[in-house]
């Protein structure tokens, strides 16, 4: 996949690193927002107020949002504190609406993001207009819909664009979301102009796990962390388990690490090449070593058509996991990537059958 983004690489964001995004899920009153945003401000590490106005709930008794109204709330807060505000939009009549408020950053939800539609319909009602937009993942693990959220935002003439990382929805049990860290990462090899902002709150859903996934972003490299927070996380009308406190909050903050993506180190920069070298080698040998299996593979093809053998053996392929895993993990390999590992060499082994299988004589 290949694409190119036309980026204002001031990308309309504050130019610190990391961003700090930070706000109540909701808007539930102009005082539960001021009080927030106020002591959000304190704190002196935010760069941008979020409050959700417009809330898509899964079930229709949730509490959805204020609506418009909570609008001028957030304006409000965000001159209090001297912030740039920023809420998420769904339909062209949320975009007027904010754009009528004076709210300074727009950002479009996963629900949305997986809908053509609605994204374009969204790109529609912007065109004219280059605010700062940020483009949350879809719900389901696709990059290519994510991608195409974003260009049809940026061919509308938005060249303000930024990325949110907010996981994924599938069977994981770990996190609310599963971050599958890999596929923002392939993102950012796509764009690597472009702010890739990661979102916890809803990765973890949990505010027991939010340092735990706001380091990872961080030793990934990420610009920045969009955190949902609450001047009393109990009485949130909304996601209240993930949400934090101001203060609680800056101390998570203040526990990251934040560690520099280069060194000016000689040193550093001669071991590392070495290092590297050396992996180089390793990874020529591992990747012979795949293409001499999938030539054995291919003779056991031929030999079964000969014999009119199905491709699949299961004995055959418990057999591979019962002894391979163990040896694997003897020499230091986790059992989740072993198993995803054969897997992947497995399922590449029926490909190249399953063409012999199919030959025609």
């Amino acid at each position: 996949m290949t694409s190119k983004l036309d980026i204002n690489h001031s990308n309309g964001l504050p130019t610190v690193k990391p961003i700090i995004i930070s706000g109540p899920c909701s808007a539930e009153s102009p005082e539960q927002l001021m009080s927030t945003a106020q002591e959000l401000a304190k704190t002196g590490k935010i760069n941008i107020l979020r409050a959700g106005v417009w809330k898509p709930r899964t079930r229709p008794n949730a509490f959805e949002g204020i609506g418009e109204e909570a609008l001028q709330w957030l304006a409000d807060a965000g001159k209090e504190t001297h912030l740039p505000t920023s809420t998420e939009v769904a339909t062209t009549g949320h975009v007027e609406s904010a754009l009528k408020a004076g709210i300074d950053i727009l950002w479009i939800g996963a629900r949305t993001t997986t809908n053509p539609f609605s994204v374009q319909a969204i790109a529609d009602a912007l065109k004219g207009i280059d605010i700062p937009v940020m483009v949350k993942n879809p719900i389901n693990p696709d990059i290519n819909l994510w991608v195409g959220a974003l260009e049809r935002i940026n061919r509308a003439g938005i060249t303000q664009l930024s990325a949110i990382h907010r996981g994924f929805s599938t069977f994981h049990q770990q996190y609310r979301n599963a971050p599958l860290w890999e596929i923002p990462l392939k993102l950012k090899m796509l764009f690597p102009e472009m702010p890739l902002i990661n979102d916890p709150s809803h990765i973890a859903g949990n505010r027991t796990h939010l340092q735990q996934v706001a380091q990872k972003a961080m030793d990934l490299d990420m610009d920045g962390l969009m955190i949902e927070s609450h001047i009393d996380p109990t009485q949130a009308l909304s996601d209240a388990q993930q949400q934090l406190t101001p203060k609680n909050l800056g101390l998570m903050l203040d526990e990251l690490q934040y560690r520099s993506s280069s060194s000016n180190s000689k040193s550093y920069n001669v071991k590392l090449e070495e290092l590297r070298s050396q992996i180089d080698q390793i990874d020529n040998e591992i990747l012979e070593a795949l293409g001499k299996r999938m030539s054995v593979t291919g003779e056991i093809g031929h030999y079964k058509k000969s014999n009119e053998v199905t491709i699949f053996q299961i004995d055959r392929w418990k057999e591979i996991l019962d002894t391979r895993q163990p040896f694997a993990i003897s020499n230091g390999l986790s059992e989740t990537f072993t198993d995803k590992f054969l897997q992947l060499v497995h399922d590449e082994s029926i490909r190249v059958q399953t063409e012999i299988l199919n030959q025609k004589k």
